[in-house]
């Protein structure tokens, strides 16, 4: 039973150097971890049991560069990972890192990624220029992932500068940032997001894309049925919101590692969606071990064995 994480992260010197001075890049005694993309992210997996990590930028600085910047700078990114995959194929793949403020660029980026370094899917962080990705000039990248055969991660992002002013401003310390990202905002955005995707009839528009989230759904699991209740009949859909979890949505572990939210995931998406990650080296590869033996309590040999590979596998197409 190979074990595969799909939520996992990196940096390199060259997006460090863009980003200096940006608050996203600042994790501390983290970013050695970040930037082993070798013998040490190898030994951390084996520790944990992982066979293979599909490694993400955690490009949250590329929204503040200009298009050409950015444009060059993923390219630059994407060529280091390819290299880093190359020299460990069996235990490394890649989902490719686009800067979506020239559309165009990011098409012929992410068909590059796929056709000519091997890619397995694009991360995308958050809303570009406050703009969510339901918006009409987004449609492009979308169809080309469909076209190529490979999923989009839509991953959390600090918020806009607005609304972390009227919703995250006022708390002693850090407390505001804190509740702003993984305390609860970037996934309250980031489930709100996949509705927008849902309701604008993105899926309908472009049936065969499949997207990913993490962190166990970003609590949509737990409001689908009252969301997509309220919401079906006035979107004007083929089919109702929660249908399309069925069909174009899949939902990773990462960074969650209790049970009740995947026995709420289990029962309103199925096993079928679920997919193990662990979003290191935010969260150890450690905490995501011990997790799973719990989870081995409660699942079947064959449901376990779809989450923590099998259905990684057939969606990224990934050999044995």
């Amino acid at each position: 039973m190979k074990t595969i994480t799909l939520e996992e992260h990196f940096f390199t010197e060259s997006y460090l150097k863009a980003a200096e001075g940006d608050a996203s890049v600042q994790f501390g005694p983290l970013q050695p971890k970040l930037l082993d993309l070798g013998a040490g992210r190898i030994a951390a997996m084996d520790e944990a049991g992982i066979d293979v990590q599909v490694l993400s930028l955690a490009a949250f600085a590329l929204e503040g560069l200009n298009a050409a910047t950015g444009t060059v700078l993923a390219r630059d990114v994407n060529d280091e990972l390819a290299a880093a995959v190359k020299a460990n194929p069996t235990r490394l793949a890649g989902f490719a890192t686009v800067a979506l403020k020239d559309v165009g660029a990011a098409v012929v980026e992410l068909e590059r990624c796929v056709t000519k370094l091997g890619f397995v899917g694009l991360m995308l962080n958050g809303t570009v220029d406050g703009k969510f990705m339901d918006e009409p000039e987004f449609l492009p990248v979308f169809e080309a992932a469909a076209r190529l055969g490979v999923p989009v991660y839509l991953h959390p992002a600090p918020p806009p500068k607005t609304v972390k002013t009227a919703y995250f401003s006022g708390l002693p310390g850090e407390l505001g940032m804190l509740l702003s990202i993984a305390g609860w905002g970037w996934h309250a955005e980031t489930g709100l997001h996949t509705l927008r995707m849902i309701v604008s009839g993105l899926f309908d528009k472009v049936p065969g894309l499949q997207l990913v989230i993490g962190h166990m759904g970003e609590g949509l699991p737990f409001a689908l049925a009252r969301s997509s209740g309220i919401l079906s009949g006035a979107a004007k859909l083929q089919r109702p919101v929660a249908e399309y979890f069925k069909t174009n949505i899949h939902l990773t572990t990462s960074g969650y590692f209790t049970l009740p939210p995947l026995e709420c995931a289990l029962e309103v998406v199925g096993i079928e969606r679920m997919m193990y990650s662990v979003d290191y080296p935010f969260s150890p590869n450690t905490k995501g071990r011990d997790f799973l033996e719990k989870v081995a309590g409660i699942l079947s040999a064959e449901d376990m064995e779809r989450l923590v590979g099998g259905n990684a596998k057939r969606l990224l197409g990934l050999e044995e």
